[in-house]
């Protein structure tokens, strides 16, 4: 064989066996979205493999129905993905010792884990171990519809006493069927908390001993609050509520023409509600209220996602630079955009400031920047919006809207009952 030909055929084998060593890490990746969050994933992911020849990663993506159930499947037969979109609240559904995810201490330089502020670490972390990195953070902030507002004649309230007393201005100036706000049970539970810790310092729920704080004493006057924010008109009764049926609130007519004239909402999602407003409407971000010497907001402000890496991830340094690409290389971020909100990472963060990606009039950046800057002492914790005490909370609200129960009796079923569920979490 001539040896030239022989030499060009040596080197072509040499070359493709090379090729085959260097391609051999393959990493999954799943999460849950849209098309849009889809498509810009897929996109980044790209970028990513362009730059990492020898690594190959298969995605995995679903919409947001059924995704939990197939992650919890996973996980319960170690078949879990190297890389995972996962929920803040599934830490205690999944690592409650801190052991259900691969701990990305070990990864932290690759991570860049100095590029997230230090609490929304301290969020993400169980028993020690980072369980994931806060790929951007969600805050419930009160936005008004601002026309209906100055129809009513009050001004955006600062403090609570405030709050309470534009409901009868809202009544007698625009008429019954108008409202300062309308909050569902989630969203009651999050604003009274938060008066309650500003105005006592103490959170609802004890992380440490995974039990609802509070006496009976406290939780009456918990309850009373409700009571006396329906009664003078600041928000409809769940009565009330369910008479304009079922369905998303952003689509009801009475949010639609202005007569709910605001939300106590997380400023990830307040597009969606003032896209459906009627032609004139328009929604401002109002001012926290805050208590006379309040030191703590007590806001709710969670990670609204986060990446983790699988615990039986046969690549978990692989799995980590996939992870610092979407979170922190400016080509992986770029890729991203907005698909999973404002970036928590402040390499992140900048670069897409400095693209012209983030809009610093808009009502989501408006409500993160004020989020950022209200005193937070007490972090929330997974517990805090957990679903099953949600819904026994709002099924409290609807006993005492219908009479089947007084603030008594609602302080004393909660309290039971919510620690039963919290004793199930914890367990």
């Amino acid at each position: 064989m001539n040896q030239k030909v022989l030499t060009t055929l040596i080197a072509a084998a040499i070359g493709a066996t090379s090729a085959s060593a260097f391609a051999d890490v393959e990493l999954r990746m799943s999460w849950w979205g849209g098309n849009s969050r889809h498509q810009a994933t897929l996109n980044a992911i790209q970028k990513f493999e362009e730059q990492n020849p020898g690594i190959k990663v298969k995605a995995e993506y679903t919409g947001w129905d059924g995704h939990l159930s197939r992650l919890t499947t996973q996980v319960a037969g170690n078949t879990e993905p190297d890389v995972m979109q996962t929920n803040w609240n599934w830490l205690p559904i999944f690592s409650k010792n801190g052991d259900g995810f691969y701990d990305m201490n070990k990864q932290k330089d690759i991570l860049h884990v100095g590029s997230f502020p230090q609490n929304a670490i301290d969020m993400t972390t169980v028993e020690g171990k980072i369980n994931g990195l806060p790929v951007s953070m969600t805050s419930r902030v009160f936005y008004y519809n601002t026309p209906i507002w100055q129809k009513a004649g009050v001004e955006f309230p600062t403090d609570w006493d405030q709050l309470m007393a534009a409901g009868k201005a809202f009544e007698k100036n625009l008429g019954a069927d108008y409202y300062p706000l309308v909050i569902e049970a989630r969203d009651v539970f999050a604003m009274n908390r938060s008066y309650m810790l500003q105005t006592t310092g103490k959170d609802i729920i004890d992380a440490q001993k995974t039990t609802l704080a509070y006496s009976q004493e406290e939780m009456e006057k918990f309850f009373q609050l409700y009571v006396d924010q329906v009664n003078n008109h600041v928000f409809p009764s769940t009565k009330e509520f369910s008479s304009y049926g079922k369905g998303n609130l952003y689509e009801m007519r009475p949010w639609i023409d202005g007569r709910f004239g605001g939300v106590y909402m997380w400023d990830t999602a307040i597009a969606k509600y003032t896209a459906n407003l009627a032609p004139g409407l328009h929604m401002d971000l109002g001012p926290y209220p805050m208590a006379p010497g309040a030191t703590d907001s007590g806001l709710l402000a969670r990670p609204s996602m986060m990446f983790s890496i699988g615990r039986n991830s046969k690549h978990p340094e692989e799995a980590a630079k996939l992870v610092t690409f979407l979170l922190n290389d400016p080509i992986g971020v770029k890729a991203l955009g907005l698909a999973r909100g404002i970036p928590m990472s402040k390499e992140g963060l900048q670069t897409l400031h400095e693209a012209g990606e983030i809009d610093p009039e808009s009502l989501s950046y408006q409500g993160y920047l004020q989020a950022q800057g209200l005193p937070k002492q007490v972090l929330p914790t997974t517990f805090t919006d957990n679903a099953q005490l949600m819904e026994l909370f709002g099924e409290s609200m609807e006993k005492l809207d219908y009479g089947q129960t007084d603030v008594k009796g609602a302080a004393q079923d909660f309290l039971r009952r919510g620690n039963r569920i919290l004793k199930r979490i914890a367990n």
